[in-house]
């Protein structure tokens, strides 16, 4: 059997890291036993789904190292969805309702006060032909429901009915179907619900294993239902926990929090991103690995917690330092090239100023002090001013080699008496513009002699 996996968000918005976190969970576990992966767009919401979305989507799980081998739109398969309910309906287990939402809203409000779980009480089961016929005459439309498999004669009496699964990420997962509602698989408008065509698709593509957020473990009852009353063996489930902010609140599509666009326009590496958002709230330590392949190495989805976990987007950067100080120049010579890095000087630059960046877009404004001098000339005062001056008199002819900036300050310290902060901050200040930076001994033979003279003070 090959292992197929598959990613399904509705394209209703761009996806955030959480989401990320859900089709890397599926990457990986394909990488890791070479299995397929599908993109598959939740588009039957037909009003709030839209291309520019799914072809977000699709640039963001690119951006992430995730290329898909199929890529699916449910809005496309409507006559396979069809199909499945002509079949549900000939085997009785899909049935039509006529309440409407305040009709259904009142019987749930009735059940609590009787000490009843507020599901639905298959009251339409019961319907007489006159009672249909009279609904119809007012112009309702029917929605249809699942007839869930909790009863062992009638179903008017629901028993405790257990659907139990090995799960990926949780172990023993049981989901009691009596404490369910039969759901709503269409709608009055023939428009169906997340569950059908996810179940179908789910057969007809070969999907094995599905991987998503825990908060689907309700409906994994239902589904495997439903995989059964279609005659399909039912897929490996896993449910992962869920990303919050770092104030608790759940992340979302429509508010667009913490989307990988926005991670990407801040400046982070995909494989920050990738990194925290797969192994925060495991079991595992939380470390920058340089590609999905190392990902996949350290990824287990039974070392995920049961509890939710919060994303903390400070961690990025500090995932996003460790791999720009570690980065070759091959990897970042074509970005370095849309910055006006290029030429000779663009590798030892790189290798000089990496260590000291938070985002590779900084490298640009080194390149701009190594080029061009410091953007504002600081305000040295009289002492240092003068040590400036006989400082850079001291500076050696060229050629340079290697040791040019040992010697010199050398020569300074000896000449001047100055040594420590005394000695190199003035030098640092005058040459950059800057307290802090890039060693001088690596940025002195890039700026060469006559740079180096032209930030005299």
């Amino acid at each position: 059997m090959t292992v197929t996996v598959r990613f399904a968000p509705s394209p209703t918005g761009r996806i955030h890291i959480g989401n990320a976190r859900t089709a890397l969970f599926n990457w990986l576990f394909a990488l890791n036993n070479k299995g397929r992966f599908i993109q598959r767009f939740d588009d039957t919401d037909i009003a709030r789904s839209k291309q520019e979305f799914a072809d977000a989507i699709l640039y963001d799980l690119h951006w992430l190292g995730i290329f898909p081998d199929a890529t699916e739109y449910q809005s496309r398969r409507f006559e396979i969805y069809d199909a499945a309910v002509e079949r549900l309906k000939a085997a009785g287990v899909l049935y039509a309702c006529y309440e409407t939402p305040e009709e259904l809203d009142l019987r749930r409000k009735v059940r609590r006060t009787r000490g009843l779980p507020p599901v639905y009480g298959r009251e339409a089961l019961a319907l007489t032909t006159e009672q249909v016929a009279e609904y119809q005459a007012d112009g309702r439309r029917p929605h249809w429901r699942f007839l869930l498999p909790n009863f062992s004669g009638d179903p008017l009496q629901p028993e405790r009915t257990e659907i139990r699964w090995d799960d990926l990420v949780r172990g023993e997962e049981t989901v009691d179907l009596a404490s369910l509602s039969d759901p709503v698989l269409v709608r009055e408008d023939g428009t169906y619900l997340y569950t059908l065509p996810s179940v179908v698709d789910d057969i007809e593509m070969g999907v094995s294993h599905v991987i998503r957020g825990d908060d689907h473990v309700t409906n994994t009852g239902v589904q495997i239902a439903l995989f059964k009353a279609l005659g399909a063996e039912p897929p490996v489930f896993g449910h992962h926990n869920l990303l919050t902010t770092v104030s608790g609140e759940g992340l979302s599509k429509r508010t667009g929090a913490l989307s990988i666009e926005s991670l990407r326009d801040d400046g982070i590496e995909p494989m920050a991103v990738a990194s925290l958002a797969v192994l925060v709230g495991t079991s595992e330590n939380v470390a920058a690995a340089h590609d999905l392949t190392e990902l996949a190495s350290h990824f287990d989805p039974a070392a995920t917690s049961k509890s939710s976990s919060k994303f903390d987007p400070a961690e990025l950067f500090v995932l996003n330092r460790v791999l720009l100080h570690n980065m070759p120049f091959d990897e970042a010579r074509d970005r370095l090239m849309v910055l006006g890095i290029a030429g000779e000087q663009a590798q030892p630059f790189w290798l000089a100023v990496r260590g000291n960046l938070d985002r590779l877009a900084d490298a640009g404004a080194w390149w701009r002090v190594l080029r061009e001098g410091p953007r504002e000339k600081p305000d040295f005062s009289d002492d240092d001013r003068d040590f400036l001056h006989q400082a850079l008199d001291l500076l050696p002819e060229e050629p340079w080699n290697g040791t040019i900036w040992k010697d010199w300050t050398g020569k300074i310290r000896e000449a001047t008496g100055r040594k420590g902060k005394a000695l190199f901050m003035p030098l640092r200040l005058a040459l950059t513009g800057l307290p802090s930076g890039p060693e001088l001994a690596d940025l002195l033979p890039l700026m060469g002699r006559e740079g180096t003279l032209a930030r005299r003070p």
